[in-house]
């Protein structure tokens, strides 16, 4: 049974001597996490872990207690283990978090309500943060930036061989799992069950060893140990659908417990097969045929087959391997806009979008609207100005005019256009305090997650630290 809150109690009043207290900002986020429409949105979401979660069922970790452990390990970067560590060992926090005496929620507790909440509901609360932001005036919306970076997925730097591998480990890792469940259904079948892990890494250290070598005779070297890599995956892939079909045959003549068991494995192979296929083709095209394969045709992951190749062109990090994130930031420091974006397109489409909603948060489009030369076309400058925004410090693209040279003279353009750079601060302080480096958390809709915690965190952050200081 899902309940709101633990009965209340003052841990400071029960330790008068420690003189425990919030610090300002700390005390401010306190009153902030007390708003009843970010209690009920993350409510509705943790209402659907089972049908009567709201009437039957043991009594549940309170929603109040999960919203506050969730800003906490955003606002210190903890894991859901230190979350609970800490929280469990520190008075304050027990007080922010309205724990009282009660135990602190396991660490796989606080994984399996947070896989509750949707990014659609992050983005609904962003809307709200906003909103409390205008109406405790820390910004007016006068004035909008926007910009885009990279929250890069976690996987290891992709090679095709590397990839090989792991398809072929992983299916060999789900078949032998199988073994039980199929039991002596594939008795008379020869190689079922057998495991290829050891053969694939043998081609792998003969590509590696290849690879270090010069000359004509080391690419033939390497393009033949790719060959049979491909042929002993290809050898794993056929194991594995005669399994997956064993799995799928039996599934309604075994007991409740092994159809679970078979369903999931069955699910494992059908989401993982066509992927090591992909993988496979891939590199067939790529390295024995001397195809090139487009960035947005390229599998990078078996794990998060969501990844896109993005290049960057900075120094040290050409390309990076993850999620485009689209970001609208207003003066007084406050996102009011995100979006994780399918695979690298460009920035100059995502504008508009963002100047519609500053419009439906605000009532009005803001009067300076800045970007850098990636988010600047005609059309996009035209339409901004059509939409009531004054001044529009979008640099001019393709070759310069005489109109567009004394435009971006003009002192207000440039004063604009300095204070666009202040975003990339921003996405520093986002990357390095709140995590939007590099997402932990798997698939599409854990990078929406991800992003939409760490985004609503730093407004509620920024938030407390303006009105605290008043």
């Amino acid at each position: 049974m899902l309940r709101d809150r633990y009965a209340a109690v003052d841990l400071f009043a029960l330790v008068p001597a420690l003189a425990l207290a919030f610090e300002p900002v700390l005390a401010r986020l306190d009153s902030l996490l007390d708003d009843d429409a970010l209690f009920q949105a993350v409510k509705q979401d943790l209402a659907r872990r089972r049908p009567k979660t709201m009437q039957t069922g043991r009594p549940s970790t309170p929603v109040e207690v999960l919203l506050r452990m969730f800003v906490v390990r955003r606002l210190y970067r903890w894991s859901y283990a230190q979350t609970e560590h800490f929280v469990s060992d520190s008075l304050v926090l027990r007080q922010f978090c309205r724990l009282g005496l009660a135990p602190a929620p396991d660490d796989t507790t606080l994984l399996r309500w947070a896989a509750l909440i949707q990014p659609a509901t992050l983005d609904q609360l962003l809307d709200h943060v906003v909103m409390l932001a205008r109406d405790l005036r820390v910004t007016r919306g006068r004035k909008l930036r926007v910009d885009s970076t990279v929250v890069q997925t976690a996987i290891h730097h992709p090679t095709d061989s590397s990839l090989l591998v792991d398809g072929v480990r992983t299916l060999c890792r789900l078949v032998r799992r199988a073994r039980p469940v199929v039991g002596d259904a594939l008795d008379g079948v020869r190689d079922a069950f057998r495991t290829r892990t050891r053969s694939a890494r043998r081609r792998l250290q003969t590509i590696h060893r290849a690879a270090r070598r010069k000359g004509e005779a080391a690419v033939v070297a390497q393009r033949a140990a790719y060959a049979r890599l491909c042929q002993v995956a290809r050898q794993v892939v056929c194991q594995a659908a005669r399994v997956q079909h064993t799995l799928r045959r039996l599934a309604t003549r075994r007991g409740r417990a092994g159809h679970r068991a078979g369903q999931r494995l069955a699910a494992a192979l059908a989401r993982l097969l066509p992927l090591v296929r992909g993988v496979i083709a891939q590199t067939e095209r790529r390295v024995l045929r001397g195809e090139a394969v487009s960035a947005d045709e390229k599998l990078v992951s078996l794990i998060e087959p969501h990844t896109a190749i993005i290049t960057r062109h900075k120094p040290g990090r050409p390309v990076e391997f993850g999620r485009k994130l689209w970001l609208a930031e207003v003066d007084g420091g406050i996102i009011t806009d995100v979006q994780v974006l399918v695979g690298a397109p460009p920035d100059a489409p995502h504008v508009l979008p963002s100047l519609a909603r500053h419009r439906r948060q605000f009532g009005h489009a803001p009067d300076l609207l800045t970007g850098d030369r990636g988010c600047s076309t005609p059309t996009v400058r035209h339409a901004a100005a059509a939409l009531g925004v004054r001044r529009v410090a979008l640099p001019h693209t393709g070759r310069p005019t005489p109109a567009s040279r004394g435009q971006e003279r003009q002192r207000w353009f440039q004063r604009g256009y300095r204070w666009r750079a202040g975003i990339e601060g921003r996405i520093g302080v986002l990357q390095r305090q709140y995590g939007l480096d590099r997402c932990p958390d798997h698939g599409t809709d854990g990078v929406g997650r991800w992003v939409g915690w760490g985004v609503l965190t730093a407004n509620l952050v920024t938030i407390a630290q303006a009105t605290a200081a008043r």
